[in-house]
């Protein structure tokens, strides 16, 4: 399988599918619609269909000659035009339970040019405004002290210079005593622009490092969860058809299917079902991206109900969808890549609204977001 994106002001995919066997294949072919969005043209043979929720599939029904191969073709109407759209495909076996493999695909808009951030002007930003401030309230300060410090020294020297005698003399023989001059009061500032510049430079202050606060927090992602376990790398959220790595594994959620309530019981592969359970199949793309071989394990892999409820991997009807073969028994070779079915036994009609997958109980895992 391969999937790619046409270069064109609407979402376009080409898909190819090529059969490198001795031998005819009978396949179905289907490609996940990204939520919101519709067929506009499908290649022939091709058909829409409703998958569930808000999403919508695109089926094709092949019969591909031994080393053959064929291409189809699909174009979207989206909600939001010039978004970035993901459309993953994958070819199963003729009943369309078991993938042969899956591949996927993003579209961009053609020549949609990059959204440039440009910064402020100097002047309009908080900090150096308050910086500013801060500054010619001190320059103020300054040029006070200094105009008071000149002043007083002009009125010592005039207090010098001045005499008692007549005609501006200093003294005679018998200098009379001088009159007594009234004692000056030191001069000092009011009391109001003390107060108001104390309260400029406290609320610089504050608002600094409230500014500072909230570039922090801003800079958070609130939209990733906490994982259990989670001590090797950091969490990593996406969603379907998008590749997702952790510390030794590449995942890839390609495709999404539950059956109806109550139907959990007739699935083969054992293990007690509730009475209104139905199992859900995720078609999972898994890439060892170590140097060594990684073993995995299906009590990790879990699927999140509304509520915060989540399941396990129901280990064994996964071991039924991929043919009686315990996908979790051996260790994944390195560089190595499967696409498997991993199947979740879950209750009410609620799908599953999260996948997390991890390769290792200290790994912080990846979480896909269900469409």
């Amino acid at each position: 399988m391969a999937v790619a994106p046409e270069s064109s002001p609407a979402p376009r995919y080409r898909i190819q599918v090529r059969n490198v066997g001795n031998a005819p294949v009978d396949t179905t072919v289907r490609q996940e619609l990204p939520a919101g969005s519709s067929p506009t043209a499908i290649s022939a043979g091709g058909r829409s269909t409703r998958a569930g929720g808000s999403s919508t599939e695109v089926t094709w029904r092949l019969r591909l000659p031994a080393h053959s191969s064929t291409t189809l073709g699909t174009a979207l109407a989206a909600t939001a035009p010039g978004q970035p759209l993901t459309a993953p495909a994958c070819a199963f076996t003729s009943d369309g339970s078991r993938p042969y493999d899956c591949a996927t695909a993003t579209w961009k808009a053609a020549g949609a040019p990059a959204a440039e951030v440009t910064e402020a002007p100097p002047w309009r930003r908080y900090p150096v405004l308050l910086a500013g401030l801060a500054a010619l309230l001190l320059i103020s300060a300054a040029l006070v002290w200094v105009w008071r410090r000149r002043r007083g020294r002009r009125v010592t020297a005039a207090a010098l210079a001045t005499g008692d005698g007549p005609d501006g003399d200093r003294g005679t023989v018998y200098p009379r005593p001088a009159a007594p001059r009234p004692s000056r009061r030191r001069r000092t500032p009011p009391v109001w622009l003390l107060v108001g510049a104390a309260v400029v430079v406290l609320a610089g202050v504050v608002g600094t490092a409230g500014w500072t606060a909230t570039r922090q927090v801003s800079e958070i992602d609130t939209q990733k969860q906490p994982t259990s376990g989670a001590w090797m790398g950091t969490g990593v959220t996406g969603g379907v058809g998008v590749p997702l790595r952790e510390s030794a594994f590449e995942f890839t959620v390609y495709r999404m299917s539950c059956g109806a309530p109550g139907s959990a019981g007739k699935t083969g592969g054992g293990g007690a079902a509730p009475a209104n359970g139905r199992r859900c199949q995720a078609t999972v793309g898994v890439r060892n991206v170590t140097g060594d071989h990684q073993p995995w394990h299906g009590q990790l892999q879990r699927a999140y109900l509304p509520g915060g409820r989540w399941v396990s991997t129901d280990e064994p009807a996964t071991r039924a969808a991929n043919l009686g073969r315990d996908i979790f028994a051996d260790p994944m070779a390195a560089g190595t890549r499967m696409v498997l079915p991993l199947v979740f036994t879950v209750d009410g009609r609620d799908p599953p609204q999260q996948l997390e997958l991890r390769s290792g109980v200290f790994s912080a895992g990846v979480r896909v977001h269900m469409p």
